[in-house]
């Protein structure tokens, strides 16, 4: 038998798969995956020495000014930028930027 003449075995359950696009996936499956949201302020580094140091009413500046909109990540990757807002006397976040999904995977990378 030659390589021509080979035959190629497919699972029944690849023929029988529903047809659409290659690739489309079924969002619906993941709606219910719980995800944790973040928001960052901003980053320091400090030496133990200094950790040490902080006391109540001690101030920590970070790297970032306070004009800028904070990183809103979802399970550690960065998806938008917000500024903070109050909303019915609690923090709330208006998004003024959102991460476009090619970045988002450059990103996992």
């Amino acid at each position: 038998m030659s390589d021509d003449d080979a035959i190629t075995a497919v699972p029944n359950e690849l023929t029988d798969a529903p047809t659409g696009a290659a690739g489309d996936i079924d969002l619906d499956m993941l709606m219910d995956v719980p995800v944790t949201m973040t928001v960052e302020v901003g980053r320091k580094s400090l030496t133990i020495k200094e950790l040490l140091s902080l006391t109540p009413g001690s101030v920590v500046s970070f790297d970032r000014s306070v004009t800028e909109p904070m990183d809103i990540m979802i399970n550690g990757t960065l998806v938008a930028r917000g500024e903070v807002v109050s909303a019915d006397g609690k923090f709330g976040l208006r998004l003024v930027d959102v991460v476009s999904p090619k970045e988002r995977l450059e990103q996992l990378g």
